[in-house]
């Protein structure tokens, strides 16, 4: 096994971008009406963190089938370490409450794209 701060400093040598992020596999472990009595102070502390530049992305995922909703979702949080990762992880009301667990790990970005697109006049935008 590589150590991580290893792998990172080889990609960088090779060119990779080695941005790191924080990515939260969030899982129910209630009922889905004690995850949904949490939904509103979770969601209003994910806005929180984006307000802030600590959330980079947030949202549920389907089934393995792509059909259903489990309640499981992911976050991916901008910290300076898996500490204060950590810490935005367990200060989550949906954490806190009990109603979903999660497993955090570093995520480490070398490759992709992303495009955004800002309607000046109308102050929308559209990412891709």
């Amino acid at each position: 096994m590589v150590a991580w701060a290893d792998y990172k400093a080889e990609a960088k040598t090779r060119g990779a971008l080695a941005f790191e992020l924080y990515v939260a596999h969030s899982t129910p472990a209630k009922a889905p009406e004690d995850v949904k009595a949490s939904l509103p102070d979770h969601l209003a502390y994910q806005a929180k963190l984006e307000r802030e530049g600590k959330l980079a992305f947030a949202g549920p995922m389907s089934d393995e089938t792509g059909e259903h909703m489990q309640g499981m979702g992911l976050i991916i949080y901008r910290a300076d370490s898996l500490e204060a990762a950590r810490a935005l992880a367990e200060a989550d009301p949906m954490h806190g409450s009990g109603a979903r667990t999660y497993i955090l790990r570093r995520w480490m970005i070398n490759e992709g794209s992303v495009s955004v697109s800002a309607n000046l006049s109308t102050g929308g935008a559209t990412l891709s």
